[in-house]
């Protein structure tokens, strides 16, 4: 399996079979590019506009934006209901959060979470291998709450997201915290950056590891 960030909150899975986009945003409004993709699949988290710019995906794709179980070219995905802020959606709404499981691997997907996770989300989550998490604040949860999560979910492999860049629309997102505030906060010097994550079920590290991808 391949994974890719292609920005914000957005990344391109890429399984023998299938090709997965979640999350695509509108360049506009978030402030860096974003080419199209084609894709089998692309999950939504929620309706703003820098998690659902849909249009920019082509071919057929089954678009999914809603909880439930969902199958696509060997693909399995689950959609949990959360909420975008820690009222119970009361000021954002709510946010799906997507487990995948394709080429025998578990892969979690925040969306723009607001809260830590209940013991009883985690118990059905079961296994995550690899976790793309939110860790910027402001809109979601921040650097604390996302070691929080961290900690909740044992993943091999953490993917942070959604966090400041000076590239970004500095109007609505120049209050994010830095990717630094996190590698603090999860005791981490310095995180491996690649321009791409492969990976097999039998390579996955035996240690939690923190993965910077470059878009």
């Amino acid at each position: 399996m391949e994974i890719k960030y292609l920005g914000h909150s957005s990344f391109l899975l890429r399984s023998k079979k299938a090709r997965v986009v979640i999350d695509p945003f509108d360049p506009k409004m978030v402030g860096l590019p974003y080419l199209s993709q084609k894709a089998d699949l692309v999950l939504v988290t929620h309706h703003h506009h820098d998690h659902d710019y849909v249009e920019k995906i082509k071919g057929d794709p089954l678009v999914i934006d809603l909880p439930g179980e969902f199958e696509k070219n060997g693909v399995r995905v689950f959609g949990y209901r959360t909420f975008h802020d820690k009222e119970g959606g009361k000021l954002r709404g709510e946010n799906v959060i997507y487990k995948l499981e394709t080429e025998k691997i578990n892969i979690l997907h925040l969306g723009d979470i607001g809260h830590t996770l209940e013991p009883s989300l985690v118990e059905k989550l079961d296994r995550v291998d690899i976790l793309m998490v939110p860790v910027g604040g402001v809109y979601t949860i921040g650097p604390q709450d996302a070691v929080k999560i961290v900690n909740q979910l044992e993943p091999k492999i953490i993917l942070p997201m959604h966090y400041y860049r000076k590239e970004l629309n500095q109007k609505t997102f120049g209050e994010l915290h830095p990717l630094s505030d996190f590698l603090r906060e999860m005791g981490v010097d310095e995180a491996a950056t690649e321009s791409k994550l492969v990976v097999k079920k039998d390579s996955l590290p035996e240690e939690r590891s923190v993965i910077v991808l470059s878009i």
